[in-house]
């Protein structure tokens, strides 16, 4: 990887999930939730961060929207603990964020797994395709980025923020 694109990486593709998210395509926005203590997740139910344990114990959506809100904050480890515990490992959602924060943690490999899975699940997400371009940029295959381009115009036009926000990125990677 050339300087100038890590210097591009780092200075506005970091950017681009953060402005990105709050427009899930498939499945809506999950509502902001409380930050708790590390080990500790909002559960809407009882409104108060409650120890994180799977099993049923915190619903998939209170889970969700914790693990979103920790990716998005940057701390991948801790959002994939809490991702995790999600009953329904159907949700393309929480695939998506758990792609994202191995992908964001440097776990690439990882991270494109879970967006294909997310896929197969739902091939109308945009944001899964936006972040897997983003991924195949990271790996230097433009080709391959714009082809998730061209199914995110297919989905929703060139004026969602999906869209705009991956032709970005490949317009700022050499030999976009």
């Amino acid at each position: 990887m050339n300087m100038r694109f890590s210097t591009l990486l780092a200075a506005g593709l970091l950017l681009v999930p953060l402005s990105a998210a709050p427009l899930l395509a498939a499945g809506g926005s999950a509502p902001e939730v409380p930050a708790c203590k590390k080990g500790y997740v909002y559960d809407k139910k009882t409104q108060k961060c409650v120890a994180q344990r799977g099993g049923g114990a915190i619903d998939d959506e209170s889970l969700y929207a914790t693990g979103r809100q920790l990716a998005l904050a940057g701390k991948y480890d801790e959002a994939i603990s809490v991702l995790s515990l999600v009953e329904n490992k159907n949700d393309a959602r929480v695939l998506n964020y758990l792609g994202y924060s191995h992908r964001k943690a440097g776990r690439l490999r990882v991270g494109l797994g879970y967006y294909e899975e997310a896929l197969q699940i739902d091939p109308d997400y945009t944001l899964v395709r936006e972040y897997l371009g983003e991924a195949q940029l990271q790996m230097g295959e433009v080709n391959a980025a714009k082809v998730q381009l061209g199914e995110i115009e297919k989905r929703c036009g060139k004026d969602c923020e999906e869209y705009r926000d991956l032709a970005a990125a490949i317009d700022a990677f050499p030999n976009g």
